[in-house]
């Protein structure tokens, strides 16, 4: 019996799940049926003492719903990353219905599945309240991932949350061919943003410039291999988002995070400019019109 599984079978879980194959039996398990090493039922993986969830943060209440009885004492490590758009709380706030906190960590930081699954080195945070829950997850990880722990939980949702919207902006900015100025500008006041709508919530501002933050948001707001920037790139080509999800085939959470962050700005009264336009290109405004209000804001 694997200690071990992973939940979940997208290309984030599917990466996961090799590198935790590389010192140990690991099952993974989805609703729909892989052919993948080591896959097995959803029973027979909820069986084992570590889990990691690797479900999109839409979906992830009503799955915990409809499958999820916490009844071992589980260790738990969350691998998704978003806020829910209807309710704008936080995957540590939904997740609290059904495991306590002692036990359940979320793991963060620049990792793109293409590059995990092919060995290649990176560093994650692993976040949690109890630094015994990073002390039982940290074996299970191969050589070639470095992993740090952080007692920030609120600090690496909002980054690894809100770098998808900004990587969604990146997209548009070298959509519209603005150049290399432009987009460093667009990240680097993103960032600025970013800290600004997580110290709102009591995060660390250590969170922000680390791995969960800057590191995350480099790497996704500058390569096709991030989703949400492919997002960005179609919609400034005046493609329609349907569209542009449908080819992609996988969730881009940062379509539905800016809906989350443009709400909760919205009842805090937090400058968010940057999430603001995104949100609104998405529900359909021009590209052009919200770099005019950008620079005039």
């Amino acid at each position: 019996m694997a200690e071990i599984a992973v939940i979940g079978a997208g290309k984030w879980g599917q990466a996961l799940h090799f590198a935790l194959s590389q010192k140990q039996e690991c099952f993974i398990t989805s609703r729909t049926k892989r052919d993948i090493k080591n896959f097995v039922s959803l029973e027979k993986a909820l069986e084992c003492q570590h889990l990691v969830i690797a479900i999109p943060a839409q979906e992830i209440r009503e799955w915990l719903k409809n499958n999820f009885i916490y009844t071992k004492g589980q260790k738990i490590l969350v691998a998704a990353k978003g806020i829910e758009a209807t309710t704008g709380e936080f995957l540590n706030e939904i997740y609290s219905d059904y495991v306590p906190e002692k036990n359940i960590g979320f793991i963060s930081g620049p990792s793109f599945a293409a590059e995990v699954i092919q060995g290649l080195p990176c560093a994650l945070v692993l976040n949690s309240t109890s630094k015994k829950v990073y002390d039982k997850f940290k074996p299970f990880f191969p050589d070639f991932i470095k992993v740090y722990y952080s007692s920030d939980v609120t600090g690496a949702e909002i980054a690894g949350a809100y770098k998808n919207v900004l990587a969604i902006a990146s997209g548009i900015c070298d959509g519209l061919h603005l150049g290399n100025n432009a987009r460093a500008s667009l990240i680097s006041r993103g960032l600025v943003e970013m800290q600004r709508f997580g110290k709102k919530f009591g995060a660390k501002k250590s969170s922000f410039i680390g791995l969960s933050g800057a590191g995350d948001l480099f790497l996704t707001a500058s390569s096709t291999l991030s989703r949400n920037y492919r997002v960005g790139l179609g919609l400034a080509k005046g493609e329609k988002l349907e569209d542009i999800l449908k080819e992609l085939g996988e969730v881009a959470e940062g379509v539905k995070t800016a809906e989350a962050i443009y709400k909760l700005s919205s009842e805090h009264f937090i400058y968010s400019p940057i999430a603001r336009e995104v949100k609104l290109i998405l529900d359909g405004k021009p590209p052009k019109e919200s770099l005019k209000d950008l620079i005039s804001d």
